[in-house]
């Protein structure tokens, strides 16, 4: 047990601290449409633009700098489009520096993981936890040349991440690079063209508290109407005062729309975004806005009425809800999801998964779900599973921080409490103390299922092992009675055991005597050649 890690304490997990909904722009005429056109497309050139002159700065760039790119773009929008402009412009210059941060680690890995195996003999077998030698001469080879190759990159993320250079692909690398592979993502040169400029649009503007509404550029009535603030060169567009053009249509927010109605009533903040969804054919509006985060509740509080522990695979949840005590209770479920197919099917997927595990939490009374703390950022690299292919398309495949996001957000609404654990060793020592124990011959009591178990009891602070059986004297009374049977108010805990006529053994039942002295007299007394012996009167006289 020397080689084994220490494993970090388990927390509650804080609440979300925004909120976003979103709803459909319905009944929009002609005109709307090209007005919503004609605002994306010429703010999406200032938002280019920007970015440009961002990530030309570099690490120079100071609240300065900031100042003079927003008066620079204030004349050809407003000053509030020209905010909103470089503020975003600001987020994605710093999420483009985490993902190269992100990057180094990941190369660095592969580096150290390359000349460890190559410093090995060919053909050396490796421990339990750290990979051999190469298995061919051929083998060794190509990883000597990999090696190189992932230097020179390192070298130059290195050097991009010292000078504070970043690339950032506005609309998308991804979706960049499927310009190149049209007939492998089913699309037409003129389809894909609509769909790269839809993302370079920019229509998105922040809240701002003690406006009307919460935002003076993208205002939503609590009635539904629609209004957005022209940039300066669009006004002749407008169809209302002070260079406004209200859309025709009306929206309402299913999800969260009494909150969003009691904020924009106030003049709270709340950012809008409007996009277009080619694929649909059809425009949506986002509100957001923040959220104080609340207290978290105590772990103590949250375990009163038992947890969930819950097991995220490939395919499925695994969840087993456990009493107070951390035995446990009932049959296990499985929610099952599906991780084919687009981004926004594998998100309603998990999201489907996750309702479904909350409704089955609420009506059982429970307050706390127990999820692994997992986090693959290290685990996906090729260098470090070699050819075990699958396993790394399934490890990149699992989306542990977007699962985690998601139910602490849905939890939120339902008063659940969500509590991280660390991941080590939970299906390997769910397997080995529960796994056996709890299948029978009506229920296959799977890895997964067990390893919830483990996942649970670790939330409650108790030890993945299950209750050691007591020494062999003490299973039959030799000491005495156990109090530990009893609790402490019981009636008669420190009194003697009731007295069961019999010998005392494993062999022989405790009525032994009384049932072998009734057999033997009907036997004498059913026998044909038995004399009975009767007793004679005794004598009352003197």
């Amino acid at each position: 047990m020397g080689g084994l890690r220490e494993v970090a304490v388990p927390f509650v997990v804080p609440g979300p601290s925004g909120v976003a909904v979103r709803t459909r722009l319905g009944q929009l005429t002609v005109s709307d449409e090209e007005v919503l056109r004609r605002v994306g497309v010429h703010l999406g050139a200032l938002a280019g633009r920007d970015l440009k002159a961002r990530c030309r700065d570099g690490l120079a760039h100071d609240a300065e700098a900031w100042a003079v790119r927003k008066r620079e773009l204030t004349p050809h929008s407003s000053a509030r489009w020209a905010g909103s402009v470089t503020k975003a412009t600001h987020d994605q210059w710093a999420l483009a520096r985490r993902g190269q941060f992100a990057r180094i680690r990941s190369l660095e890995a592969g580096v150290r993981m390359i000349a460890h195996r190559l410093s090995l003999p060919v053909g050396s077998k490796g421990a339990k936890k750290t990979p051999g030698g190469y298995r061919s001469r051929r083998e060794w080879h190509a990883k000597a040349r990999r090696l190189r190759v992932l230097e020179d990159r390192l070298a130059r993320e290195r050097a991009d991440c010292a000078a504070g250079r970043v690339r950032v692909v506005r609309g998308g690398k991804r979706l960049a690079r499927t310009r190149h592979h049209l007939p492998a993502a089913r699309l037409t040169e003129s389809r894909w063209r609509q769909q790269w400029e839809a993302q370079r649009w920019f229509v998105q503007a922040d809240g701002e508290s003690g406006k009307r509404y919460g935002n003076e550029t993208l205002r939503i009535a609590p009635d539904g109407e629609v209004s957005i603030r022209l940039p300066s060169p669009l006004k002749e567009l407008a169809n209302a005062p002070h260079g406004r053009y209200v859309l025709a249509g009306r929206i309402t927010f299913a999800h969260r729309g009494q909150e969003w109605a009691d904020r924009v009533e106030a003049d709270r903040a709340v950012a809008y975004r409007i996009h277009y969804d080619v694929a649909r054919g059809r425009w949506y509006v986002t509100a957001s806005w923040q959220i104080p985060v609340f207290r978290t509740i105590p772990m103590a509080a949250a375990l009163t009425h038992g947890v969930i522990g819950v097991d995220m695979n490939a395919d499925h949840l695994a969840a087993w809800r456990l009493d107070v005590h951390g035995n446990p209770t009932g049959s296990p479920r499985r929610f099952c999801y599906d991780l084919t197919g687009t981004a926004t099917h594998r998100d309603a997927q998990v999201r489907h998964a996750l309702t479904r595990l909350l409704h089955w939490a609420k009506a059982r009374g429970v307050q706390a779900i127990a999820v692994e703390d997992l986090d693959f950022t290290g685990e996906k690299t090729r260098e470090k599973h070699g050819g075990r292919k699958r396993f790394r398309q399934l490890v990149s495949g699992l989306p542990t921080g977007r699962l985690r996001a998601r139910l602490t957000s849905m939890a939120d609404q339902t008063g659940i409490a969500v509590i991280a654990v660390d991941p080590a060793y939970t299906s390997r020592w769910g397997a080995q103390h529960w796994q056996k124990p709890l299948t029978s011959t009506t229920r296959i009591t799977t890895r997964h299922d067990a390893a919830s178990i483990a996942i649970g009891r670790r939330a409650q602070g108790y030890s993945v092992r299950r209750r050691a059986a007591p020494p062999r004297a003490h299973r039959s009374d030799v000491h005495g009675h156990r109090t530990a049977q009893a609790g402490p108010d019981a009636p008669g805990r420190e009194g003697p055991r009731r007295r069961v006529p019999g010998p005392r053994t494993r062999s022989v039942p405790p009525d032994v005597e009384r049932t072998r002295a009734t057999s033997a007299s009907t036997t004498v007394r059913d026998a044909p050649d038995a004399q009975v012996w009767v007793q004679d009167s005794l004598l009352l006289t003197d």
